[in-house]
């Protein structure tokens, strides 16, 4: 059973989990790691320890946007676009 730490910790804390960031924006995993995985959501990461971490006030409202632009209809590649992400595939 893993520990968690409360929420006050997690408001005070630089920085975050995904998990954490699960649990402040109300989104699904899977839905921030593919936005993590599209270059969407900056991340630290240590060498030996293979924990993303995410500067936690950027990333929430960065997210907070992208919510907001896929409500708006935008795709991932419109929302990249949106988000000023070049597009070189």
């Amino acid at each position: 059973m893993s520990r968690q730490r409360s929420m006050e910790a997690i408001l005070a804390s630089e920085y975050v989990s995904i998990g954490e960031l699960v649990r402040i924006t109300g989104s699904r995993y899977s839905t921030l790691k593919h936005y993590t995985e599209e270059g969407m959501l900056p991340f630290e990461q240590a060498e030996e320890n293979l924990t993303r971490r995410y500067k936690r006030e950027a990333t929430v409202a960065r997210i907070m946007w992208i919510k907001e632009l896929k409500a708006s209809g935008l795709s991932i590649p419109q929302i990249k676009e949106a988000m000023g992400m070049n597009q070189q595939n």
